[in-house]
C-alpha cells in the first residue's frame, strides 16, 4: 500500500479511545477501511472514518462511502414492521395468512407474525434446492417460502433465518402498506431522519460504495488447524451444505463469493442482508430509537412501540446458530453474553455478519454504528465493534 491509512472527522476528546481502536485495527490490518459514529442524547460525538477501499489502492474511504451492511439491515427492517403496528394496520398476533394468505400452505395457516419477526417460524431455509437468480426475484423467493414446510412446530424453539427473515417479513410489510420494504424504510424512515441507508441502492449510488473483502463467514482464522472455537466450526462445516437446513439458511440460493460485489446485489431488496449505509446512518437512526423514538423534531415510533419490540420473544440456544445462546425481540437481536452491547439489559440492534453494527441504549441515550469493508470472523458482530462498544460506555 503507497500510503498509511489515516482517520478522518470528529471525536470528542472524553471517547478518544474509540479513535484509538480505530487508528490501531487500520494500521494493523484487522481494518482495511471503515467508519465508526456515536450519538449521545441526540448529540453527534464520534463520527469517523478512515482507510482504504481496496487492499492495493491508495483510495480512501470517504464520508459517504457505502457499504454492504448484511444482517445490519434486519433492524431496519424492524422498525418498518414496528411502525405499521403503531398505526394499527398489522397485528403481530394475527396468522401471517391474514395478510399473505399462499403462506397457508403446508399447515402453515396459523403461524402469527410474531414468529416471523423473533425466528420462531421454522422457515429458515427453503428445502428445493434455488438457483442464485431466485435471490433477485422477489416473487419467486417469496412463493418458494409460502410453498415450504416448517423445519420445525413454529413457536417450539428459535433457530435465526438469516436470509428468509427479509422476504419473509417484507411480504407482510409489502401486503399491508403496498410497498416494497425498500420503499416503504426509504419513505418512512431514512427521508425524515436524512439516513444515508438503503434496502436497493440505486444505480448511481454504486460508484460511492466500497466492495466487501474476505468471506461471508470465517475469513482466515475458519481453516482447519487454526484457534476457530469447535462449536463455530461445527457450524460452519454444516453450513457449507447447502442440504441441511443451517447450510440452506445462509446458501439457498446459492451466494456466489463475490456476488455481493455486484450490482445485481446491490441494486436488488434482500432485506435481510443488503442494506448498504453509513455508520452515522446508523448512529443517528439507533440514536433516536435510544430516545423513545423522536431525534430533532422527528418522531419515526412511539417510545410504547419501541418498548413492545425489544420485550423478549425467544431465548437461549439457537436451532441454526449451532445453539448459540440468543435473545430476540420483534426483529432486534438483544443484549446478551455473546452481543454485549453495553452494559444496560435493555440495550438493542443487530450486527451483520462480517462486523458491522448498530445498536441503541435507551438507558444511556446512545446510538451506535460500525461499518467495515474487511470481513471479520463471526456470527454477531465482530471484535472491532464490540472493542468501540466498551471503549465508548468506559469513557462514560
Amino acid at each position: 500500500m503507497s500510503t498509511e491509512p489515516r482517520v478522518h472527522g470528529h471525536c470528542d476528546t472524553r471517547f478518544e479511545g474509540v479513535r484509538q481502536i480505530l487508528e490501531k485495527n487500520l494500521a494493523s490490518g484487522a481494518d482495511l477501511g471503515a467508519g465508526v459514529s456515536f450519538t449521545l442524547h441526540g448529540e453527534t460525538v464520534v463520527d469517523l472514518w478512515g482507510g482504504f477501499l481496496e487492499p492495493d489502492s491508495s483510495d480512501e474511504w470517504q464520508r459517504d462511502t457505502l457499504v454492504n451492511l448484511y444482517s445490519t439491515t434486519k433492524g431496519m427492517v424492524a422498525i418498518c414492521a414496528a411502525q405499521l403496528v403503531e398505526r394499527g394496520l398489522l397485528d403481530v398476533d394475527a396468522p401471517v395468512a391474514e395478510y399473505w394468505p399462499e403462506f397457508a400452505a403446508r399447515g402453515k395457516q396459523q403461524i402469527p407474525v410474531r414468529q416471523l419477526l423473533c425466528h420462531q417460524a421454522g422457515l429458515p431455509a427453503v428445502r428445493e434446492p434455488l438457483e442464485t437468480s431466485v435471490l433477485y426475484d422477489w416473487e419467486a423467493f417469496t412463493s418458494a417460502l409460502a410453498a415450504q414446510e416448517p423445519w420445525w412446530e413454529p413457536g417450539t424453539r428459535h433457530g435465526y433465518h438469516a436470509i428468509t427473515f427479509g422476504h419473509l417479513v417484507g411480504e407482510v410489510i409489502r401486503r399491508v402498506s403496498g410497498q416494497t420494504v425498500g420503499h416503504f424504510f426509504r419513505q418512512n424512515v431514512a427521508e425524515p431522519l436524512g439516513i444515508d441507508f438503503h434496502i436497493g441502492l440505486p444505480d448511481k449510488e454504486h460508484a460511492r460504495t466500497s466492495r466487501l473483502h474476505g468471506r461471508l463467514i470465517g475469513g482466515d482464522g475458519a481453516k482447519s488447524g487454526s484457534s476457530v472455537p469447535e462449536p463455530l466450526k461445527a457450524f460452519m462445516r454444516e453450513m457449507a451444505d447447502p442440504s441441511t437446513m443451517t447450510g440452506g439458511a445462509f446458501n439457498n440460493p446459492r451466494i456466489p463469493p463475490d456476488a455481493v460485489n455486484t450490482p445485481e446485489w446491490r441494486r436488488a431488496e434482500i432485506p435481510a442482508a443488503n442494506g448498504h449505509g453509513t455508520a452515522r446512518a446508523l448512529a443517528r437512526v439507533y440514536g433516536a430509537m435510544a430516545l423513545g423514538g423522536e431525534l430533532d423534531g422527528i418522531r419515526i415510533l412511539e417510545s410504547k412501540s419501541i418498548e413492545r419490540a425489544i420485550e423478549t420473544q425467544a431465548e437461549g440456544p439457537d436451532a441454526v446458530l449451532g445453539g448459540m445462546p440468543m435473545r430476540f425481540g420483534l426483529g432486534f437481536m438483544l443484549r446478551s453474553a455473546v452481543m454485549p452491547l453495553s452494559p444496560s439489559k435493555r440495550a438493542f440492534g443487530h450486527p451483520g455478519a462480517g462486523g458491522s453494527i448498530g445498536m441503541a441504549d435507551p438507558d444511556a441515550g446512545v446510538g451506535f454504528g460500525y461499518t467495515p469493508n474487511k470481513m471479520q470472523m463471526g456470527l454477531v458482530g465482530g471484535a472491532g465493534g464490540f472493542a468501540m462498544l466498551k471503549a465508548f460506555f468506559d469513557a462514560l
